[in-house]
Parts: structure tokens; C-alpha cells; sequence
């Protein structure tokens, strides 16, 4: 009973109890990318099927109108392939990649304005998707510039680091 006790009182630790939270969400992500793998199968089954009805079934002329549904297809198997980027890469690093997620966010706006209907839409709409296009793509901006900003503080220091090592070396051979 004691040990029972003294197991309880170490699981609620912080130590213990983040490394137990961290293992589950691993166990979630393998689970969520196993389901990714399906869900980009079953868009490219769609897509296929889609395809080959357009293209041998559908009379001369009338692919061109479908042309549009085909490139949201693509763009889905596009927007699931970078949803799976995402799962892998906070399974490699732990960290979820901020510039992935806003690049997906624009494709997925990207696939809605090129499926968009216009006859079935309002202005107030299209409005909301260019601002939502405008804020991702600031928002891109913003990361990637602070990214390359900080690589190069990064290569920069790493540099100055080889310079001393080399300073000392050749102070070391006049003496």
C-alpha cells in the first residue's frame, strides 16, 4: 500500500507526468498520419475515378467545364500530402511547424476560390477570401523573414566562432 502510494504521489510530478503526456501525443500523431495515409488513398481513388469518368464517358467539350472540380480534386490530395507533412515533422522535431500549417491554410483557400461558383456566391464572400488570402500571406512573410533572420544570426555566430578558433591558431604558431 505504501508503494502504491509513493507511485501515485512520483506520477504527479511534473517530470513524470510530461513524459507520460508526451508519449500519448506520439501515440496520437502515428494514429492521426496512419489515418492521413488513408484519407490521400481515398482522395486519389477519387480523383482517378473522377477522371477516367470525365475523360471516356463525358461527350467532346464537356471536360473543360469540369475542369475546375478536377483541379479542387488535385488540390485535396495536395492540401492532405501537407497535412501529413505537418503530422510527420511534430513527430521528427516535436514542434509544430508554423510555416507548414500557413502554407497549407493558403492552399486551402487557393482550392476554394478556384472551385468558387460566382453565380452562387456574394461580394462579401470573395471580400473574405482575399483578406484571408492577404493575412496568410503576410503572415508567411512575417515567419519566413524572422526564419532566414535567425538562420543567418545562427550562421553568423558560427562563423565568428571559426574566425577565434583560427585566431588562436595562428597566435599560437608565431609563438
Amino acid at each position: 500500500m505504501k508503494k502504491l502510494l509513493h507511485r501515485m504521489i512520483n506520477a504527479t510530478k511534473d517530470e513524470p507526468f510530461m513524459h507520460f503526456i508526451e508519449k500519448i501525443e506520439v501515440i496520437v500523431s502515428k494514429v492521426l498520419s496512419v489515418f492521413m495515409v488513408v484519407v490521400i488513398l481515398a482522395a486519389i481513388g477519387d480523383l482517378a475515378f473522377f477522371l477516367f469518368k470525365e475523360l471516356f464517358t463525358a461527350p467532346y467539350g464537356k471536360f473543360s467545364t469540369t475542369i475546375f472540380k478536377t483541379f479542387g480534386l488535385f488540390l485535396n490530395v495536395l492540401i492532405a500530402l501537407e497535412i501529413l507533412e505537418n503530422i510527420t515533422g511534430y513527430l521528427k522535431k516535436h514542434v509544430l511547424q508554423v510555416e507548414l500549417v500557413i502554407v497549407t491554410s493558403l492552399i486551402a483557400v487557393a482550392r476554394k476560390i478556384i472551385i468558387l461558383d460566382l453565380e452562387k456566391v456574394t461580394g462579401i464572400d470573395i471580400i473574405g477570401l482575399g483578406i484571408a488570402v492577404l493575412a496568410l500571406s503576410i503572415s508567411y512573410l512575417i515567419i519566413r523573414y524572422s526564419n532566414t533572420r535567425k538562420s543567418k544570426v545562427s550562421s553568423s555566430h558560427m562563423v565568428y566562432k571559426e574566425l577565434d578558433k583560427s585566431k588562436k591558431i595562428i597566435r599560437k604558431d608565431r609563438y
